[in-house]
């Protein structure tokens, strides 16, 4: 699975408790984080170096952990490639549409994210009542990648850009960017109990179990102990210390990666 930098932890975490005997590479892009300002192109030609790099580490399957790269790649990259590849955008406009009551629903993301409209689409396809209030939220992922999650300036950054969407009565949020869920206490605090905080990790998780069951790939040896692998494209101390913190376990070896040279 990859990411464009932390995020990607949120599903990971998810995927660890439902498949506990998968082994596991990550890759997280950390030197060209955030892709969310950036053009499809670019996203494209991200997106299918990382799937380069994990198919040469003989991956079975992918998970684009990152609504940016899924909305704006996932498409192509399930025609470019051969083995089963899923993002997280279907499973996360799922959720939502069976959480709302109002048929109010907000969605926050990345520039790229609520540019594409993928959530829109997905929900829309579900059941087209639903309304949908979306805001892009760029400042999220730096606040995450630099650990200021449960500070004062994430508080602040989450009320400005919300109040918007609290005062067009939406029932569910949509945490639209697989940072987000890394900021669920603070973005909670703002929009209150009554607001479902939906995190699409955990839907795609179960379809990728779902998945490997069904193409006679999921692995059941419970004896023995799983192997995960971590890398990234620059600056692994960093992403160790977030991660072993978000993870709840150490995290012995994060490699970094040329990725450019996929």
């Amino acid at each position: 699975m990859f990411d464009s930098g932390l995020g990607g932890l949120t599903v990971l975490r998810e995927i660890m408790k439902i498949t506990p005997s998968e082994n596991i590479v990550y890759f997280g892009d950390t030197a060209r984080v955030p892709y969310g300002p950036r053009s499809k192109e670019t996203i494209m030609k991200y997106t299918f170096q990382a799937i380069d790099f994990l198919i040469s580490k003989n991956v079975k399957a992918i998970v684009i952990a990152c609504n940016t790269a899924t909305a704006r790649a996932l498409k192509e990259a399930n025609e470019k490639y051969d083995l089963p590849i899923i993002g997280v955008i279907e499973a996360g406009a799922r959720t939502a549409a069976y959480t709302t009551n109002n048929k109010i629903v907000g969605i926050i993301g990345t520039d790229g994210t609520i540019r594409s409209k993928a959530y829109n689409i997905e929900i829309a396809k579900i059941d087209p009542d639903i309304k949908i209030i979306d805001k892009a939220c760029p400042l999220f992922v730096p606040i995450v990648e630099e650990g200021w999650a449960n500070t004062d300036i994430a508080s602040l950054t989450a009320k400005r850009y919300l109040e918007e969407l609290m005062d067009k009565g939406i029932d569910s949020l949509v945490l639209g960017c697989t940072h987000y869920p890394l900021l669920k206490r603070t973005i909670g605090e703002i929009v209150g109990e009554k607001v479902k905080l939906v995190n699409p990790a955990k839907e795609t998780a179960k379809d990728l179990k779902q998945i490997l069951e069904d193409n006679n790939m999921l692995r059941d040896d419970v004896e023995e102990v799983p192997k995960y692998e971590y890398y990234v494209s620059d600056i692994p101390e960093k992403f160790a210390a977030i991660a072993e913190e978000f993870l709840k376990k150490e995290i012995d070896d994060i490699k970094n990666v040329e990725i450019q040279q996929y």
